[in-house]
């Protein structure tokens, strides 16, 4: 299985490209450092999905 590192992975594009890659069955590291420029609730939702 391939491993895959995402930057960003709590923000729109991360989170959605994070989906695709898993959906795709690739495994995914993602990271993100949940600053508070955008809704760090709304970050750490989309983390806890994937």
């Amino acid at each position: 299985m391939k491993k895959v590192l995402i930057t960003g992975g709590a923000g729109f594009i991360g989170y959605f490209l994070s989906q695709k890659l898993l959906a795709n069955g690739l495994e995914v590291v993602g990271i993100d450092n949940l600053n508070d420029y955008y809704d760090p609730a709304l970050k750490q939702a989309r983390l806890d999905q994937l």
